[in-house]
């Protein structure tokens, strides 16, 4: 009995995280894709008047992952919006943001 109890303890896990990945990337503009097989997050940053913008960061994620995440940021946007009021989006991508127009969506 004393091994099956053992065996439901959920697993504890470390994450290391280092100083340079601690300091994070600034993104303005996610772009999705996805194959049957996974979906791709492109994070990149966009400033007004330069036309080109560089993908900072690609994270690669199997279905499952990318559903758990949607569902684990939903989560996080509603307490973030419980305590500080709803967050306003408008229209299409980046229409909020002064200087940016006709953004892919």
């Amino acid at each position: 009995m004393e091994k099956k109890d053992e065996q439901q303890k959920p697993q504890q896990i470390s994450i290391e995280l280092d100083e340079k990945t601690a300091e994070g990337i600034y993104s303005n503009l996610a772009i999705i894709s996805h194959s049957q097989a996974e979906f791709i997050i492109d994070f990149t940053r966009i400033l007004p008047g330069v036309p080109k913008a560089k993908v900072h960061a690609r994270i690669v994620m199997t279905p499952q992952h990318a559903k758990m995440f949607a569902n684990a940021m939903m989560e996080n946007i509603k307490k973030f919006e419980q305590s500080n009021g709803e967050i306003e989006t408008e229209g299409t991508a980046g229409a909020g943001i002064p200087g940016f127009s006709g953004l892919p969506n």
